[in-house]
């Protein structure tokens, strides 16, 4: 689709600030190799709005969390802390209200898996930009990004012997020894049962399909059957 995300309805100020964070977003992520860069952000953003649209959420806040949703994460940058801080500068010197910046903060800080065994609330826009995250990390485009991802790591693709992790905390599952296939059942796997919305749930079927198919067919071939 090229370099730019499709817009939605919103005032022209809106728009406006939502062009200044697809830059701001940009900067942060354009050089990223871990499956976390902008190609991310687009797809993110677009089935964010399919999603908002059809559970009646406010797009702005929604299309706003989905452009940001990466720029503070550990994954990314070395502080989140200090970019969190660096972030809501930004915000408030394109004149985003107090309020609003606080609706996209709640949601970039609270919507990653890491989190989900916090039982972090999230507003009814959280849980669309989450679904729409999560949506983008299973499926043929999921698959790529484990790999991406576990590449740009160091992590192994697989270790017959390994087996999940289990009841882990967030520092656990971040820095604790896995592998490329173990991320399939300590993440991508669970999606499905974690989707927020119809929309989601729909998606998230076939994609896990898929995911299962995949697995069958890596252990054929790792095994020199097919």
């Amino acid at each position: 689709m090229g370099n730019q995300v499709s817009r939605g309805r919103g005032s022209m100020k809106q728009q406006e600030q939502l062009k200044a964070m697809e830059q701001y977003a940009k900067r942060v992520l354009d050089s990223d190799a871990s499956g976390h860069d902008w190609s991310h952000i687009e797809r993110v953003v677009n089935t964010t709005k399919t999603i908002a649209e059809g559970e009646g959420a406010n797009l702005f806040i929604c299309e706003a969390a989905a452009l940001l949703h990466d720029v503070i994460d550990d994954k990314i940058v070395q502080d989140p802390a200090d970019a969190l801080k660096e972030l809501k500068k930004f915000l408030t010197a394109i004149e985003v209200t107090p309020e609003e910046i606080e609706a996209i903060e709640s949601i970039i800080t609270r919507m990653s898996f890491k989190n989900h065994q916090e039982n972090q609330e999230l507003s009814l826009e959280g849980r669309v930009v989450q679904d729409a995250d999560r949506l983008d990390a299973i499926g043929a485009i999921g698959i790529a990004r484990v790999m991406c991802y576990s590449g740009s790591t160091g992590r192994p693709i697989h270790r017959p012997n390994m087996k999940p992790r289990k009841q882990m905390t967030a520092e656990e599952y971040r820095n604790g020894e896995s592998t490329a296939i173990m991320h399939f059942y300590e993440k991508l796997l669970k999606l499905k049962e974690l989707m927020n919305t119809d929309y989601g749930k729909k998606l998230a079927k076939g994609r896990h399909e898929f995911l299962e198919m995949y697995l069958e067919q890596f252990y054929a071939e790792w095994e020199g059957k097919r």
